[in-house]
């Protein structure tokens, strides 16, 4: 249409020239815009197609793959269902139901006995721990007020009432007589070992408590001592009369044949070191360790032993603590 029109006006002098001219110009130009438009239209139709044509195959293949998986599952809940007896299949036909169950039951009847004698046994078992447990709980729930725990030191002295029978060590030595049995073992096994165990000090009367620290008192003013002084020594040695556990039976001085002095050498000795490592097993404590003093009340005495049962005897030995820390850990 331009081209037509500056053709005319070329005819018509020069100003009809430089007007075709600029025509011929612009129509060259919109053609080429109009080309570019046409080729971006087509790119984009393109585009639109396979963008279509990727999301519908992406749309169909997701759509299998969920199909599939779901198909899978089917299978899977059909062939649990079979191998459960039919239990499924068995809501649409109850005699098919009923058939397989019967199947499952002589297949596989021995079987199913046995996991239920298995079952029962473990069950058994179970029980039986449970229950030995809870005796080992009740074994080791001790109670302060237990005679074999009586606590007795100068804070704690004898209480009025306190009673208890006396048995025959050898002689005319005596001791609680429910500690006769655990001594004599302790004793037997210590001989067996080679070590030969002398008791030197068994059950006293309160006569013999008050000979013993009054004798140690006096000694004590004689050489220059205050009476309070002589006192705090003395209960330091010796315990004070009414608050000594040689007074209800339970403790013992204990020495060897060879071996007669009660001094700290008696650590050293073989009867010394066999006490130290074994007594507890025989529900015997060391009464006054060392280092231990200041709970105690009492020097270091490694010849003094002291029954309050294998129980506690072991823990007090394991954990290295004085029959005083055991009580208040109560």
């Amino acid at each position: 249409m331009a081209s037509k029109i500056a053709k005319k006006l070329a005819t018509k002098g020069k100003v009809g020239m430089a007007v075709a001219k600029v025509l011929i110009v612009i129509e060259i130009i919109v053609n080429k815009i109009v080309k570019y438009i046409k080729k971006a239209l087509w790119i984009l139709i393109i585009l639109a197609v396979f963008l279509a044509v990727f999301v519908g195959v992406g749309f169909y293949g997701k759509a299998g793959f969920i199909k599939g998986i779901s198909d899978e599952s089917d299978k899977a809940v059909v062939a649990n269902s079979e191998a459960a007896g039919g239990t499924l299949m068995g809501q649409e036909n109850e005699e098919n139901t009923v058939a397989n169950d019967e199947t499952v039951v002589v297949a596989d009847g021995t079987d199913s006995i046995q996991d239920e004698e298995a079952i029962i046994a473990t069950a058994d078992v179970d029980v039986a721990t449970q229950t030995e447990a809870e005796v080992t709980k009740e074994e080791l729930e001790f109670n302060k007020s237990d005679w074999n725990l009586i606590l007795v030191n100068k804070q704690h002295p004898i209480p009025d009432d306190y009673s208890f029978e006396l048995g025959i060590i050898s002689g005319s030595m005596e001791c609680d007589v429910r500690i006769l049995e655990p001594l004599n073992e302790m004793f037997e096994m210590a001989k067996e070992d080679g070590v030969q165990l002398v008791v030197c000090s068994p059950y006293r009367e309160m006569s013999r408590q008050e000979y013993l620290f009054d004798r140690k008192m006096k000694g004590y003013l004689n050489n220059g001592y205050s009476y309070i002084d002589a006192y705090k020594e003395s209960s330091a040695v010796v315990t004070v009369p009414g608050a000594s556990e040689h007074q209800i039976g339970l403790s013992l001085d204990i020495i060897s044949d060879n071996y007669y002095k009660l001094d700290e050498s008696f650590e050293l000795t073989d009867a010394g070191k066999w006490l130290k490592a074994n007594a507890y097993k025989y529900g015997f404590i060391l009464r006054y360790p060392k280092g231990k003093e200041e709970i105690t009340g009492i020097i270091y005495e490694p010849w003094h032993y002291r029954y309050v049962g294998v129980d506690a005897a072991k823990i007090i030995h394991e954990k290295n603590i004085t029959l005083e820390e055991f009580i208040e850990g109560l």
